[in-house]
């Protein structure tokens, strides 16, 4: 990726959206909730702190994450839509 996010940013491909619901019935397009769900595709290297150390990032690259609905800002790099988000957004990281 040629996208390298600075301080404490990351940079997140959202996963997509369920086209069924949880009774089986199938989602027109106007029904699908935006997904806060996303996979860490960069991450920056860390805010600094008052002295001007780096502090260690809590997600890594391959992490899948939880973030608020209207956290980060959306682009386009190459035909694909990514998300860039502060590292303090993100809510939580999904466990398997």
């Amino acid at each position: 990726m040629a996208i390298r996010p600075l301080d404490d940013r990351i940079v997140v491909k959202q996963i997509e959206a369920e086209e069924k619901s949880a009774g089986g019935i199938l989602l027109p397009d106007s029904a699908k909730e935006k997904p806060q769900r996303a996979v860490v595709v960069a991450i920056g290297e860390g805010a600094r702190n008052d002295e001007g150390e780096r502090l260690g990032m809590s997600v890594n690259v391959g992490d899948e994450i939880l973030f608020g609905k209207y956290a980060g800002n959306e682009i386009n790099w190459n035909g694909e839509d990514y998300k860039i988000l502060r590292e303090g957004e993100v809510l939580a990281l999904i466990t398997k």
